[in-house]
């Protein structure tokens, strides 16, 4: 059997060389509550710009109205404009996703676009499945690169990959608190699972 201290990785009773535990701080940042604070600020900042960019959407004509997936079908082509050049902006490869996945299915993508923003900065803001949530936003921040529009994207991509590495603690002051306790993880079920008690 496994097991892991500070000095590294055991197995048997006999170290496995060229394995490290986690230095002080990592478990300090992404395991300890006591850090909770942190999180809290980069939850809340990153949450908002999710939610305002998704509140400009939902209603919008030509995101969520009657006009749905004009606003995606523009931005895709312009995406598909950058992969011409010595050093193109778009990769062949997800040239290839925007014209045979993307563009037939612009409504569509423009629904999981502008409601996926707004649940993705709802959950950031109020602390609730915040690794879950943070990945979904960098899931979105790594499209909108890949198809060649910087803007905002890396410094959220970067935030929402701190939060998904701080699932455990990201959402302390936050429903996460009640939330994961009771959930659990796929690996231990929490309470609502737990069917010992019943």
């Amino acid at each position: 059997m496994a097991a892991t201290s500070e000095k590294g990785l055991t197995i048997s009773g006999k170290a496995v060389h060229g394995v490290f535990g986690e230095p002080p701080i990592s478990r300090w940042l992404f395991a300890d509550t006591r850090s909770g604070w942190i999180w809290l600020v980069l939850r809340v900042w990153l949450g908002w710009k999710w939610l305002e960019a998704g509140l400009h959407k939902v209603g919008n004509p030509v995101w969520t109205g009657p006009q749905a997936g004009g606003a995606v079908t523009g931005f895709l082509k312009g995406a598909l404009a950058k992969t011409t050049g010595e050093h193109p902006d778009v990769p062949g490869w997800y040239a290839w996703f925007i014209e045979r996945v993307a563009l037939p299915n612009a409504k569509l993508f423009s629904y999981l676009v502008a409601y996926g923003e707004v649940l993705v900065g709802i959950a950031l803001i109020v602390g609730v499945l915040t690794g879950v949530a943070a990945f979904f936003g960098s899931l979105m921040n790594v499209a909108f690169l890949f198809a060649g529009t910087v803007s905002t994207n890396p410094a959220m991509f970067i935030v929402a990959t701190w939060l998904v590495l701080a699932w455990r603690v990201a959402g302390w002051y936050g429903l996460d608190r009640w939330v994961l306790p009771a959930l659990g993880t796929p690996w231990r079920p929490g309470a609502a699972f737990d069917r010992s008690n019943r």
